[in-house]
């Protein structure tokens, strides 16, 4: 079983064993690194971790617990409503900052909220999750596998929205109704809501981080016709961010702990994750064998194939391994099948997180956190729930995208 703070390892020894052993040599993969391509993974990197910054400085404001406690005030004593309710929120919410930072910041809140309302938290929390991974697919910047191969293969931020809309609205009605049946039963039990008294503390912050990830955001939209890189953006903005918070404590003689959170909670590990998975696809694609991996896939049923195999591989070695190894199959075949293998293999990758909880680095992250308050929810249990939800929403959101790229 993976850790969180440990899944980095095993690739990262794997490329180091690479380049001592010959395998691949050291300036190549340096000018793999830092070439002025759209594969460049440094830019992917600062772009996903410059918008991490942006959302979860806004969750340490207060906002998304803030939302949370709202959504449960108006849900009356209705499970169905509640439940409802809770899967709009935090789809809408995703849409719009990234699955992992709502995963990490609403399953703590469902966990507290189950065990105060006294209710069966399963149906919430792995919703939500479902939620997340299925609404991460909308925007560019929902998953770091998104961002990865999109812009490995010159996606822009309008271009893929045009494209993945279609099929995220098909996976989000999909994924509601398969989860409203697989828990129908628990959900029609009463119950009496707790909510809390909660408010947002520090205002100004939240004004400050709200308005500069809606303007962020914004920008990323017409960033093609601006003619400004998305990774320059969203690191300008997280920049700002972190200016405009430190001349506030400043002027106010605090301490800034809402940054320094957001900046012990960045998912660093990331970073050697993504460039040693870099190192041994360059070693692949050296060796030819990614050109191979495409000529078994076919250029045939591209949809088909690229979207299931893409769920195989991701929960084989994981959602960012298997969108690094992609972006470099797809470089093999024609541009026409690239483009739908590319939409279809980001499908895969987020949809993949549903199958088993390492498919994805939020599967590891949210059993970590329902371990950490004392959920019981077994591997066997992740796998049962997931096939049930993984197999209508894959085909929903594959569907989606046919209908889009035919349109």
């Amino acid at each position: 079983m993976f850790r969180t703070n440990a899944y980095w390892l095993i690739p990262f020894f794997a490329a180091v064993l690479l380049i001592a052993f010959g395998g691949i040599g050291f300036g190549e993969v340096l000018h793999g690194i830092s070439g002025d391509t759209a594969i460049n993974p440094l830019k992917i990197l600062v772009l996903f971790i410059s918008v991490a910054v942006l959302s979860i400085f806004l969750d340490e404001t207060g906002f998304f617990r803030y939302l949370a406690n709202a959504v449960l005030k108006k849900s009356g004593s209705s499970q169905i409503k509640l439940f409802t309710a809770f899967y709009i929120t935090i789809s809408f919410v995703t849409v719009f900052t990234s699955n992992d930072i709502i995963i990490l910041t609403f399953t703590p809140f469902l966990c507290h909220f189950g065990k105060n309302a006294k209710i069966d938290p399963i149906p919430y929390l792995f919703s939500a999750f479902v939620a997340a991974n299925t609404c991460g697919m909308a925007l560019i910047i929902g998953n770091p596998t998104n961002i990865y191969l999109a812009t490995a293969n010159g996606i822009d931020f309008l271009t893929y929205l045009k494209v993945m809309a279609l099929p995220t609205l098909f996976a989000f009605t999909a994924a509601y109704f398969a989860l409203l049946l697989l828990f129908a039963k628990r959900l029609k039990l009463s119950f009496s809501p707790n909510p809390e008294e909660l408010k947002i503390e520090n205002k100004l912050f939240f004004y400050i981080s709200f308005a500069l990830l809606f303007l962020c955001t914004l920008l990323l939209a017409i960033s093609s016709y601006l003619g400004i890189e998305m990774w320059q953006i969203a690191f300008f903005s997280a920049c700002v961010l972190t200016a405009a918070v430190l001349l506030v404590c400043l002027v106010k003689r605090y301490r800034p702990e809402e940054l320094r959170r957001t900046l012990k909670r960045i998912p660093y590990q990331l970073v050697p994750f993504v460039l040693s998975m870099f190192v041994i696809v360059l070693t692949l694609e050296k060796y030819e064998i990614t050109a191979k991996i495409a000529a078994i896939l076919g250029e045939a049923n591209t949809i088909a194939v690229y979207g299931v195999s893409s769920v195989f591989f991701a929960n084989l070695i994981n959602n960012i391994p298997m969108s690094v190894l992609f972006s470099a199959v797809l470089q093999n075949v024609r541009p026409e099948i690239a483009t739908a293998g590319v939409y279809a293999a980001i499908i895969g990758s987020n949809i993949g997180a549903f199958l088993t909880p390492t498919g994805a680095l939020a599967g590891i992250m949210w059993l970590s956190v329902l371990k950490k308050n004392k959920i019981d929810f077994s591997f066997q249990q992740f796998v049962k729930y997931g096939l049930v939800t993984a197999i209508p929403v894959l085909s929903a959101a594959l569907l989606g995208l046919h209908i889009s790229l035919k349109g």
